[in-house]
């Protein structure tokens, strides 16, 4: 999808309002603040050769991924922060970082504010509804493909905790981009709707990562998390 990538350099112009919304599990920011239909580019037809190339590259997938790749693909189709506990440690967990959890149910809940209404406005047919070829293992979604919204979540997740514990870095963005792509692994999305994914995931993170109500809970939440990791 190199094609894409050229679009990443003039994305972070984008400026957005600061009204506050302080109420736990309410999104930070909606499509009125960062409109994906005004940044990403409309999806490949369903009839042009990129589509059927992409079609092939699921097809291909759902006939080399593994029993192990598909019980991943399984498990990270739950969209939360806690996912990345296989590179966070054991005290990574709901019951122990409350703070942390209501500021992440926010972001999560971002995503679908943003993402959702482009969806409705693009409509792109899922794999599974282009080709009964396709058997996703993962549950069936008939909302527009294009952008992955999980891909698009998990890409936030991963820079915002990346952002609290740099030290780990690496370990997290590598598991944030294995929880995109297991989208395509489930059968549920084409590639390009997991780059989309990526872009809009890194666009949405750095204009929350400079909105002062978010950075206020943001540093609750990570103080919360490094006390806990005896950071």
């Amino acid at each position: 999808m190199k094609r894409y990538a050229s679009l990443a350099a003039g994305l972070l112009l984008l400026v957005v309002g600061s009204t506050a919304r302080a109420e736990d599990a309410k999104p930070f920011i909606t499509n009125k603040d960062v409109d994906l239909t005004m940044i990403l580019p409309p999806p490949p037809a369903n009839d042009s050769a990129e589509t059927k190339a992409e079609l092939g590259e699921v097809l291909t997938m759902q006939v080399t991924r593994t029993p192990e790749m598909e019980a991943r693909a399984i498990a990270d189709a739950e969209e939360n922060v806690w996912r990345f506990a296989d590179v966070m440690g054991p005290n990574f967990n709901k019951d122990k970082l409350p703070k942390f959890s209501a500021f992440f149910d926010r972001v999560v809940e971002t995503e679908g504010a943003v993402v959702d209404p482009a969806k409705d406005v693009w409509k792109r047919p899922r794999p599974h509804q282009l080709s009964d070829l396709v058997k996703p293992v993962v549950k069936l979604s008939s909302s527009g493909s294009w952008p992955s919204g999980h891909a698009t979540v998990g890409t936030m997740m991963g820079i915002i905790l990346s952002d609290m514990v740099p030290e780990r870095r690496a370990q997290i963005m590598a598991r944030a981009a294995e929880f995109a792509h297991n989208r395509i692994v489930g059968g549920i999305h084409y590639p390009s709707d997991v780059e989309m994914g990526k872009i809009s995931g890194s666009v949405i993170a750095a204009v929350l990562l400079n909105r002062d109500d978010f950075k206020t809970e943001y540093d609750v939440a990570r103080a919360e998390l490094r006390s806990d990791l005896g950071m």
